[in-house]
């Protein structure tokens, strides 16, 4: 019998509601979000990974209910997160939180890293403000902060430093799953090797979870047990990262995957170029999303909707001619 996933999406939407026209008359939707199904076990790590815009971020707040899904359901440990609110809700974000893109916009300046790493505990009135105190000390030594960033302030630190506040601040609740938003794409390469290996290393000692979005998919594949593809709000393609980095099956995939760039100068490689600029989702072709770029689409792709069918072992693709 196969473990409950720690988490969960069922047919998830998340779509905004638009106004055009000169009087706002025109009243339309924006999906967002469209039907994804995903799970996460424990200590596994789910790569998302889309060319920007594709709904990833979107995804990522919709599950922290930091938007309101339109529809579908998100469940943590069987739990439906829609039918909560009130102190149960409370009770259960402890278990999810957020590592965000920019780290420093992340924070309040005003504060010390100190209050920064505090501040969840303080919310949730965990333990007394001595424990607080000695659990804050504790997680500064465990992102590998210098001992006196305590009572210095966000702008004294670099980049890199500044994710380390964030991720200690994600830490101090003792959550079962983080959702990683982008999280070393504002820094450096050096330093985002830094932090990925920072990553992996608590994912060992703590037991976590990751849902880890991201558009550069050699990154992803690095960090990730499973990568999920999302296009124009919809997976298209979900295995193993060695699956799809060594045998991917969706166009799109391939497209990624040759965008990044070849280390070997001596090795000729043929980039696989997209055409055209991605759909606007709020006018979104009929039949597959991507066939106005894709280099393979038929006729057949502009009437029938392509869904997410197994080519391999926990390998599924949502392509007519995969």
């Amino acid at each position: 019998m196969m473990a409950e996933p720690l988490l969960q999406t069922v047919d998830l939407v998340k779509s905004f509601p638009i106004r055009r026209g000169f009087f706002g008359q025109r009243r339309l939707r924006l999906v967002a979000v469209d039907r994804v199904s995903l799970s996460i076990a424990r200590g596994e790590t789910l790569g998302l990974v889309g060319e920007s815009g594709c709904g990833k971020s979107t995804l990522g707040l919709t599950i922290m209910r930091l938007y309101e899904p339109t529809s579908g359901q998100v469940l943590v440990e069987g739990v439906d997160l829609g039918r909560l609110s009130g102190e149960a809700l409370r009770k259960i974000r402890r278990r999810m939180q957020m590592i965000f893109q920019d780290p420093f916009a992340a924070v309040d300046p005003r504060l010390t890293v100190e209050q920064i790493i505090r501040e969840p505990l303080d919310i949730h009135q965990i333990g007394s403000p001595a424990s607080r105190r000695e659990r804050v000390r504790a997680l500064v030594e465990t992102v590998r902060l210098p001992s006196d960033a305590l009572r210095r302030f966000p702008n004294e630190f670099s980049g890199g430093q500044q994710q380390r506040i964030g991720i200690a601040r994600a830490l101090a609740l003792q959550p079962s799953l983080l959702i990683c938003d982008e999280p070393v794409s504002a820094l450096d390469v050096s330093v985002q090797a830094q932090i990925l290996n920072l990553l992996r290393d608590l994912q060992d000692q703590l037991g976590l979870s990751y849902l880890f979005v991201s558009h550069d998919i050699a990154v992803t594949a690095f960090m990730s047990h499973r990568i999920s593809v999302m296009y124009l709000g919809r997976i298209v393609e979900i295995g193993r990262s060695r699956d799809i980095v060594t045998s991917p099956r969706h166009p799109y995939t391939q497209a990624l995957l040759s965008a990044v760039p070849e280390p070997d100068p001596g090795r000729r490689y043929q980039r696989r170029r997209l055409a055209g600029d991605v759909p606007s989702p709020i006018a979104r072709p009929s039949g597959c999303p991507f066939r106005t770029r894709c280099p393979i689409a038929r006729s057949e792709c502009a009437e029938v909707e392509p869904v997410l069918r197994p080519v391999e072992a926990e390998h599924l693709v949502a392509c007519h001619f995969a």
